[in-house]
Parts: structure tokens; sequence; C-alpha cells
């Protein structure tokens, strides 16, 4: 209920706004999250459900004008091998208009959430409380990580935490076989994650070979991009199909799977929106530091449709709630509350404008466990030369400088 609230006010700003500048943009934002989300969220991680000991999943899914969702959540509750022990948090941010603009599809986006729990098997989950929704129209997205967010704050206390894009296939079993790789993993706090194959795969002939992992990362050179990191180098390193996860030093935004403490850990962060870069690095590096290890799944469990090129782009909604062209800086603005994190010289503290940038940036910043600066060493980064540094231990499937044992 909060959270249909906040996204109404949302709106209303939004339409308050519609000709504001990007800093204006993210002036109003970050007033609102300031007053309603923050506190709610802050009070919302005091008070988080207890988590289950009962093998139950928690699956996150977030959809932005998505004809595949229906498939996918179709797909992963036919693929379980526990259907009863799956629940879903959806948050769909669809086009809802007579008239949407998608080519000749001209009428509003299939509704996923109707479509799954209308169809013959999709309504027993349904009804028993299976998938909880978050509606959102188009032009009230603030792209994939504030989808994210909200997905998170649907968490019911189920025992692990998955997440993934709304456009994935499944392997058979694919619940029990996550389950038994975090638990094969040599840590206490494993995160499982890699750039997954195709949705073309046929995944049930690729369980005898082994996965790939993702091992490589590079400071992006666009001018719209700000030098984050971006991830790349997903390859099949191992010869053979391995029984234990090896280590990682990246998680993919759009597939991983860990124990659910993770949402408590490494909470997300509501003063990130209107982005498209930066969160995979940021997870990683927050993980990392927070005592969470990061692994590549032995064998693929899920794969994912990367072809998408005619689909609508959650940038083009942003224009639609405001005025063209105003995305990529204000994502370059917001981004540096992200370099910020990750320790890059022009964004360092007495360097950001506008100071809101930093609001409560250490609620949701890196952890206490490990140092930032190890953990940019072992996996190879350098934030102030913008070099990246070949390490060799994950592509040789080695356990990192330290964790040899």
């Amino acid at each position: 209920a909060f959270l249909n609230s906040f996204v109404k006010k949302l709106t209303a700003s939004n339409v308050k706004n519609k000709h504001a500048t990007f800093h204006g943009i993210w002036s109003a934002y970050h007033d609102l999250v300031a007053k309603h989300l923050y506190p709610w969220d802050q009070e919302y991680l005091r008070r988080m459900p207890p988590r289950r000991q009962d093998g139950s999943i928690y699956l996150s899914v977030v959809s932005f004008r998505d004809e595949f969702c229906v498939e996918t959540l179709k797909d992963s509750f036919n693929k379980a091998k526990n259907p009863d022990n799956l629940f879903i948090g959806l948050v769909q941010q669809n086009c809802e208009d007579e008239k949407c603009r998608r080519g000749s599809n001209v009428g509003p986006d299939p509704d996923c959430y109707t479509l799954f729990c209308s169809s013959s098997m999709g309504k027993k989950f349904c009804n028993n409380g299976q998938i909880r929704l978050l509606r959102m129209k188009e032009a009230e997205s603030l792209g994939p990580y504030m989808a994210r967010y909200f997905a998170s704050k649907l968490w019911m206390g189920e025992q692990w935490y998955m997440q993934i894009d709304s456009h994935m296939s499944f392997l058979q079993n694919w619940d029990a076989l996550s389950i038994q790789m975090l638990e094969k993993a040599p840590s206490e706090k494993p995160v499982i994650s890699h750039l997954p194959p195709p949705n073309t795969s046929n995944l049930q002939e690729k369980i005898a070979v082994a996965a790939p992992r993702l091992c490589g990362a590079a400071f992006a050179t666009s001018d719209i991009e700000g030098q984050i990191v971006r991830l790349e180098g997903s390859y099949k390193y191992d010869r053979a199909k391995l029984d234990t996860p090896r280590f990682a030093p990246f998680v993919a935004a759009g597939y991983l799977i860990a124990h659910s403490d993770m949402l408590r850990d490494v909470p997300f962060d509501p003063f990130l929106p209107y982005l498209f870069l930066g969160e995979e690095i940021l997870l990683s590096a927050r993980l990392w530091t927070s005592g969470y290890d990061i692994f590549s799944p032995t064998i693929s469990l899920v794969g994912h449709r990367y072809e998408r090129n005619q689909q609508p782009k959650f940038w083009e909604a942003i224009h639609m709630a405001f005025t063209n062209g105003v995305h990529n800086p204000l994502q370059m603005l917001v981004l540096n509350r992200i370099k910020q994190q990750l320790g890059y010289p022009e964004s360092a503290r007495d360097m950001i404008k506008p100071k809101t940038l930093l609001t409560a940036v250490e609620q949701y910043s890196m952890g206490h466990s490990r140092s930032l600066d190890e953990y940019l060493k072992i996996v190879g980064l350098n934030v102030s030369l913008k070099e990246v540094t070949y390490t060799a231990w994950c592509e040789t499937g080695q356990p990192p400088p330290g964790f040899e044992k």
C-alpha cells in the first residue's frame, strides 16, 4: 500500500516538473524520496520479516513493457521442482493507453500479471498469494535499478533471494539445483551469478558442460557513460563441468541468487533513479565488502533473451515523462553517487554537486567486513587511472589471492 501511494506522489511530481531541467528533475525526485520513501525504507529495514528456513525462493522479476514476461512466469513455475515454494515479486511497468508506441501494435501492453493469473496453470499460484505485484505506468519508470529496489520490498521472508529479467527461460528443476549450488559453494555467504546463455540455447543439453563465467570488465568510453565500469568477457573457461562453484569477481544484475539476508545486509538504494549503468559494479563491490563471496554457477540454469532491439526502452519513457534528450545528462548526474562510492577521484565528496547526491549514502554503501581497496585490487580495477589489470584467477578457475583455503 505504501509503495502504491509513493508511486502516485511520484506521478504528481513528474507532472509538476514536466519541463524541468535534469537538475530540476533530480532535485524533485530527491526531495520526494527524502520526505517519504527514505524514512519508510529505514523503518522497513529495522522491521524486516525474519528469514524462513523452509527452502523457499523469492524471485524478483522487473518488467518494462515486456511481451515475454508472462512466458517467464509460466516457465519459472513449470520448470520448478518445488513450485509451491516459489514466490514472485513482479514490478510491472506498462503502457496502458489505447495507443502505445510499439510499431503496428497500437493497443495496451500485455498485462503480464493478469494473463498469468487467468491462465489455467497460473490461477492456483496467484490464489495462493505466490505472486506479489506492484503496477507502474510507463511514464512512472525510474529504470531497472529502482524497479529492483521496489521488487526487493515485496520479499516476505523467503529463505533464498533470486533476481532475473522478465525475458528468461529455465532449466528443469532450476530451483533445487540453485539451492544445491549455493550449499556447495565454499562460503558462508555465497552469491551465484553470471551472464546467462541466450534463451535459444537448449539448457537441458548444456547440463553436461560447464557454464560460462563472468570474469572481465572495462571502463566505458562513451561520452554518456561517465567511464563507469561495464562488465564483459563471459566465456566457458572450464573444459569440464565442475561440482563446486568457482569464485568470480562480479555479479550480473539480470541473474543472481543468494542467501536472502543479502536484502538486509546490502539493501537497495532509493536514491539511484534513472540509471541503466553502474548497478552491477556497485552491487559487486557492496556485496564483497559486506562479506559475500561471488561465484559462477556450475551449470546454466536460466537463458536470457538478448535480441530485443525493437522493444521499448525505459529512457524513452523518461523523455515522455519530461522532455526529449533529458535522460543522458540526468543519468550522468546520478552516476556520480555510484562513482563516489567506488572511489572515482572526479566524484570525490568535495567535488560532487549538488550535495544532495550524497544524501544518506552511508546507509547504502560499502560494507565493513572487507575493504573496497582490497576488492578493487583483487578484481584488477584502478578507478583513478581507469585501467584494468588482468588477474588470471577467474579465468583459470582459481580462488582469488588470500582465498586459497
